[in-house]
């Protein structure tokens, strides 16, 4: 077991309304632990689409603070800060389709500006007091997720996790990540399995190092060994995270996890999902009307820098699934668990 040590931040603003959003690049881990600073509204939009940072809430977070970023050139004047408003928000919600975070906190930011009043710097103000309101409600989402999820596992169970959905997610301890935090917290030993998630291996640079940074007893397995190892019996639960959660529970994750639900299913393994009440979009009626990002091929035929797959081959690069929500045990969130997952009781959960 790796001994604990204080885990870095992944977002962090720095200074006051004329200071900068800080990140960890999560595409130099686990091998460097880069700190990139966020000075324009361009930075930040490239650090979403790039991968630099990802996870839904982390995402919206960093676009909160890409809005301040964005406003700090637009202070001469209330005309010239509304219409930069409009401009930073409607920039950074093109950085990335799929994820809902990214335009609950755009809109939110919205919300609160057309409610201002006073001068472009004071609204700047209240627009960063916002921002890191957004930040400090993510902290406290993720403690209660891993409150309410590490109550369904029990000590020396095996956990199935896919893709990243911890800290360097989120601005606190993640959503699947946290319930494994909470219950070693509680003295509970669990073993976590993570999927390395290809084709951007998120799960073997980011799960692993970060499971291994808290002294979390993890092993990496390929994608396609996860069937196996339930056959096996080294898997007791399933816990993932989700990018979008339609109003009848069905939820988007990272490619590779309707694969996994489908496993669980035929081994009779629980399968949770682990995400706040943010990430629901109540206005889907179904998983069918998610947007699915489409990445470059280059991701898949040239890796990391290597061309593994004939020049020219054609490819088709879905970064996300949608895991049908007949296949989900229950969705882990800040306000307790849904389960069963019907359209009725998400509503309930998340209409409060």
């Amino acid at each position: 077991m790796t001994q604990t040590v204080s885990a870095p931040r992944p977002i962090e603003w720095i200074g006051g309304t004329d200071g900068f959003l800080r990140l960890i690049d999560q595409t130099q881990l686990p091998t460097e632990l880069v700190y990139l600073d966020c000075r324009t509204v361009e930075q930040v939009w490239e650090a979403i689409k790039m991968l630099r940072v990802r996870g839904a809430p982390a995402i919206g977070v960093s676009a909160a603070y890409g809005v301040i970023v964005g406003l700090q050139s637009a202070t001469s004047n209330l005309d010239a800060f509304s219409k930069r408003l409009a401009e930073v928000t409607g920039y950074l919600a093109e950085s990335r389709p799929t994820a809902v975070n990214l335009f609950w906190a755009l809109d939110r930011m919205k919300r609160v500006a057309e409610g201002l009043s006073g001068t472009p710097g004071e609204r700047l103000e209240r627009l960063l007091t916002e921002a890191k309101e957004i930040e400090r409600e993510d902290r406290e989402m993720c403690a209660a997720i891993g409150r309410h999820g590490a109550a369904l596992l029990q000590s020396g169970m095996g956990v199935l996790t896919h893709c990243n959905a911890g800290g360097l997610a989120t601005a606190g301890d993640g959503t699947a990540l946290a319930v494994f935090f909470s219950a070693a917290a509680d003295g509970k030993s669990l073993h976590v399995y993570a999927d390395e998630t290809r084709p951007l291996l998120q799960g073997a640079r980011l799960t692993a190092w970060e499971l291994m940074q808290r002294g979390v007893d993890v092993t990496l397995i390929c994608d396609n060994m996860a069937g196996w190892v339930m056959k096996e019996g080294r898997i007791q639960a399933v816990v993932v995270g989700a990018d979008r959660i339609a109003s009848n529970g069905d939820a988007a994750n990272k490619i590779g996890t309707y694969s996994v639900a489908q496993l669980a299913k035929a081994h009779g393994i629980p399968f949770y999902v682990a995400a706040p009440s943010s990430t629901f979009d109540l206005t889907l009626e179904t998983g069918a009307g998610i947007p699915i990002e489409q990445r470059k091929s280059d991701e898949i035929t040239h890796g990391f820098g290597r061309q593994t797959a004939p020049t020219g081959v054609q490819v088709y690069n879905p970064a996300f699934d949608v895991t049908p929500a007949d296949l989900i045990a229950g969705i882990i969130t800040e306000r307790g668990v849904i389960s069963p997952v019907t359209r009725e009781n998400v509503v309930r959960m998340v209409e409060v």
